[in-house]
């Protein structure tokens, strides 16, 4: 196997190798299908005895998504490790310069080392569900920014009123966008038996709302496809990035426990906010709230064991296909 690091940019990528413990620079290529195919060229060349070629790539917001199916479409394998896990590592192994050719052969010297996972692509369907779901945010978060905005311009004592129009005109623009990209999502769903079944399933789950649910929707199908449906849930809470992280070092080391913030930051967010939420029903999600408060847990700590819960509770609806069942979630001794 050959595994070949990459680092991307918009319009180029580096690609870098890492033999028999040196690096080494495999060149510099255009972010297009004819870039793709000078690198396979070069690689064939040059290592024509390689049977299997493994890409890493270190995720850019959508930039490395051409490079990916076009590895998918030779058979190649594609690994996109976390980003902050690869700093961390190339932190302590030693690598101090930083430009495009030394983060092709740290990413190469990275899965010769580590063996990261390989990615495994969403179907058409659910990728075409997670770009509107992306989308969604994207907008939300553009639309609050314009109306704060707004509110600071208009409590000025000296007012432009070109500027008032400007703002509010983009405002209503951001606000039918917004609500178009929603209704979309929602048709989208409703077109698809089988999607709109497992969305009625996991708002039966404590905590679980429209603002949630088509995130957790894209985020178990994705850990499906990553596992083959045969994840655990201790490893899914750590991929959501949930796990607990605890910080101590003999009698005089010791830090506030933490979780490790490894995954997908808008995905905890929206499970935060809906144990926000649910905490607040009677329901099994509340009576647990509850228990851990009564035992003296501090009510922040226990939203976020209240998140882990919906999340836990939310993969086994979806792996089952099945409605929540409040009885199996309540401990036998309560």
């Amino acid at each position: 196997m050959l595994i070949v690091g990459i680092d991307m940019a918009q319009n180029k990528f580096d690609a870098g190798l890492w033999i028999d413990h040196q690096g080494q620079t495999l060149g510099q290529f255009t972010n297009d299908n004819d870039g793709y195919a000078l690198m396979e060229q070069n690689i064939r060349q040059q290592f024509p005895e390689a049977e299997t070629i493994k890409l890493i790539i270190e995720p850019t917001g959508g930039y490395e998504m051409g490079l990916i199916l076009y590895a998918l479409e030779q058979e190649w394998q594609v690994s996109l490790p976390n980003p902050k896990m690869v700093k961390d590592w190339a932190k302590g192994s030693g690598w101090r310069a930083k430009t495009d050719k030394q983060d092709a052969m740290m990413l190469a010297q990275y899965g010769v080392e580590k063996h990261p996972p390989c990615y495994q692509p969403l179907s058409a369907s659910m990728q075409e569900l997670n770009d509107l779901v992306s989308r969604q945010e994207e907008l939300k978060k553009l639309l609050r920014s314009e109306q704060n905005r707004l509110k600071q311009y208009e409590q000025r004592p000296r007012q432009n009123g070109r500027v008032i129009k400007s703002l509010e005109k983009v405002v209503e623009t951001l606000e039918e966008e917004l609500a178009a990209i929603e209704e979309e999502a929602k048709h989208f769903i409703k077109q698809d038996p089988k999607l709109h079944l497992m969305r009625k399933r996991l708002l039966t789950v404590p905590g679980v709302g429209p603002v949630l649910v088509n995130h957790l929707l894209v985020l178990l199908t994705h850990w499906a496809v990553r596992t083959n449906n045969e994840g655990t849930t201790k490893q899914l809470v750590a991929f959501a990035g949930l796990d607990p992280q605890p910080f101590e070092s003999g009698h005089s080391v010791y830090k506030r426990p933490t979780i490790s913030k490894m995954g997908d930051k808008m995905v905890r967010n929206k499970l935060y906010m809906g144990a926000l939420g649910g905490i607040r029903g009677k329901n099994v999600l509340a009576d647990f709230y509850k228990r851990l408060v009564g035992r003296g847990k501090a009510k922040r700590l226990a939203l976020v064991a209240a998140a882990r819960k919906i999340l836990v509770w939310s993969w086994a609806v979806f792996v089952n296909e099945v409605d929540f069942d409040a009885t199996k979630a309540t401990p036998k001794s309560f």
